[in-house]
């Protein structure tokens, strides 16, 4: 029998020589494994051997253990037979090369006191007190032989990798076991995350088989989507600690709250709940699931670098392109229909609908318009920039307004899991869900607008284009305003829709004065608006259709110009005979010409209108002040 399994990465071998050499000059049985284990051919029968004849685990924890699947397979088995004994600390001890502690998983390890690989004759004293206290061997369960947590479905054949994330949850569900670590002293619920097919359920049934020691008091496993609470008396009368899995939880149509009392009925209780939306960081410690890396993806596709690549990881397409490669499929031929218009392959190769569920999260305008520009982009990575841009030439709305809702759908797309961010604060569109939303895109002819309008400026055009239309020979000019004209429009719009000349001045109320001082400012801030733009304020060319240039000159020289110079010197006049102990309003509420004025005043209103409504056209915004005929 041995007394130590040491456990490293095949790139500290260097650094663990030393280590294996003074355990066994200090009188100890060390098993290393000089040869190494293949990636993803399995634990080799010797290494399963060897740990079942060990009485302990010695992990060299480095930075890059975490990372070896070999080492995170033996990590595992040693602590759950640990775990098994009743102290998953039993089975395993830590070696930490590194400065920090932040790698190790699981949580109860990092809190444990770990050997220092400087201080070799310590570490050597330390193992030795620690195996003298050890009977038997490390028990190696088989994976074919676990059993099955009461209530859960079985864990899917093909599930592969995921060994880091499986820690991640562990951890998180039991951080509290390690208050000093971090700084928690109460059990959380933990929430895995991520888009539909990325693999949530697959690892909740992973986890609760294989840490299922962990729960003496059983697995309970609920359809998130038919919750039933009938159950949830019988678990409110387990004594022992219980794992609580409520799986897709329907987070559409369910509030924070409502989603917390889904949680376990007992303190003894571990919640895990697997949903798509990023909506709910109060309701528990988050573990987003990413795709798979490429070597695992590779495998579940039978070693086809083209479809790992096509699916990028994502588990449930690979899953499903590989089942149709063992049943002799080509790759090449499902490549090509993954791509083809028509039914979605994934959808027939599950003989259901698999992929909706991407388009139907994007229900918003905001997040199905922002969804579009990152498909017409791809594989470029999208900005809200980028975004914008799009929004702003396709339906000629301002720069602001449309940087709004570029921004408001970058956000509810990145909540419901179908954006994952990307370097310099862009965004990724994963490749399973463009394909989704290429078969179930509910509005087409919009996605090809956006289309056309990110072609337009990816290329940089500026100038007017020319469309054909199909089935003839004739072409229409689309001379679209400029950036700069549909800002200027929309900010001359906005100061004209809020002036007194467009809101009504009741009869009796108000101030003549500030009326006229309002509309000299118009002028002032329109001339100002044009130049900043740099729109000239010439009268432009007569061809029809409103400009800027147009309604600014209309604006200043045709409506508000005349008013103000006929009523200005007359209001000033009277208003310097205004006695020293009268108010300024009260002397002006008595004027003589006060009531032509008004009724003056009140009929600039339906001219202001129509260019407000001319500027709308502009810059796509709508105030609700359209004139009236």
């Amino acid at each position: 029998m041995w007394d130590v399994f040491l456990s490293y990465s095949r790139g500290d071998v260097e650094r663990v020589r030393p280590l294996a050499r003074a355990l066994r000059d200090g009188g100890l049985e060390v098993f290393t494994d000089e040869t190494g284990v293949a990636s993803f051919a399995g634990i080799s029968d010797t290494i399963r051997r060897e740990l079942a004849r060990s009485k302990a685990l010695l992990a060299f924890y480095s930075t890059g253990y975490p990372e070896r699947e070999a080492c995170q397979w033996e990590l595992t088995t040693a602590y759950l037979a640990g775990l098994g004994e009743g102290d998953p600390r039993r089975r395993v001890m830590v070696v930490n090369p590194e400065p920090g502690t932040g790698h190790i998983h699981p949580v109860e390890l990092r809190d444990a006191r770990h050997a220092s690989a400087d201080d070799l004759a310590a570490l050597v004293a330390d193992v030795h007190a620690h195996v003298a206290r050890l009977t038997g061997p490390v028990t190696v369960q088989e994976r074919d032989v676990r059993r099955r947590p009461p209530g859960a479905p079985r864990p899917r054949p093909d599930f592969l990798g995921r060994l880091s994330e499986l820690w991640q949850v562990h951890s998180a569900l039991h951080a509290h076991a390690a208050p000093l670590v971090t700084g928690r002293a109460a059990a959380h619920a933990v929430q895995i995350r991520g888009m539909a097919g990325i693999g949530k359920t697959a690892l909740a049934q992973e986890y609760a088989v294989r840490f299922g020691a962990a729960y003496p008091g059983g697995v309970f496993w609920l359809d998130g989507q038919a919750y039933d609470d009938a159950l949830r008396a019988t678990a409110g009368d387990v004594g022992e600690p219980f794992l609580w899995i409520v799986d897709g939880v329907p987070t559409g149509r369910l509030t924070a709250r409502e989603i917390a009392a889904m949680a376990a009925p007992h303190p003894q209780g571990h919640t895990l709940f697997t949903l798509r939306s990023r909506a709910y960081d109060g309701l528990g410690t988050p573990v987003d699931l990413g795709p798979l890396d490429a070597p695992h993806a590779r495998v579940l596709v039978g070693g086809d670098d083209a479809l790992a690549e096509a699916v990028d990881g994502h588990p449930l397409a690979l899953a499903l392109l590989g089942r149709a490669v063992r049943a002799g499929h080509q790759p090449s031929a499902l490549y090509g229909r993954l791509h083809a218009r028509g039914a979605s392959l994934l959808d027939a190769l599950a003989d259901e609908d698999v992929t909706g569920a991407h388009a139907r999260d994007a229900d918003t305008t905001n997040a199905a318009d922002v969804l579009r520009c990152a498909a017409a982009l791809h594989p470029l990575p999208l900005t809200v920039e980028d975004a914008e841009r799009v929004l702003a030439a396709a339906d000629r709305v301002p720069r602001a307004v449309a940087h709004r809702r570029a921004d408001d759908g970058v956000a509810e797309l990145r909540v419901r899991s179908l954006l994952a961010p990307h370097a310099d604060g862009s965004w990724y569109l994963h490749p399973v869900t463009l394909h989704a939303w290429h078969h179930h895109d509910p509005a087409p002819a919009r996605t090809e607008a956006l289309r056309h309008a990110a072609l337009r400026t990816l290329c940089g055009r500026r100038d007017p284009v020319t469309l054909a239309f199909p089935g003839s020979r004739r072409e229409a000019p689309m001379a679209a305003p400029s950036e700069s004209e549909r800002m200027a429009a929309f900010d001359i719009q906005v100061e004209l829709v809020t002036r007194i000349g467009v809101q009504e001045l009741a009869p009796g109320t108000g101030s003549l004065r500030e009326a006229l001082t309002s509309l000299k400012s118009l002028i002032d801030f329109t001339r100002a608006t044009l130049h900043t733009y740099s729109v000239g304020l010439e009268r432009g060319a007569e061809t029809g259709t409103p400009t800027v240039q147009s309604l600014a000159y209309t604006l200043i020289n045709d409506v508000i110009r005349p008013f103000t110079s006929r009523w200005h010197p007359l209001l000033a006049a009277y208003e310097a005979r205004c006695p020293a102990d009268v108010a300024a309003p009260d002397h002006e509420a008595v004027w003589p010409e006060a009531e032509p004025m008004r009724t003056e005043l009140a009929a600039l209103r339906e001219p202001l209108r129509r260019i407000a409504e001319g500027l709308g056209g502009i810059s796509g915004a709508d105030f609700g002040v359209a004139a009236t005929s």
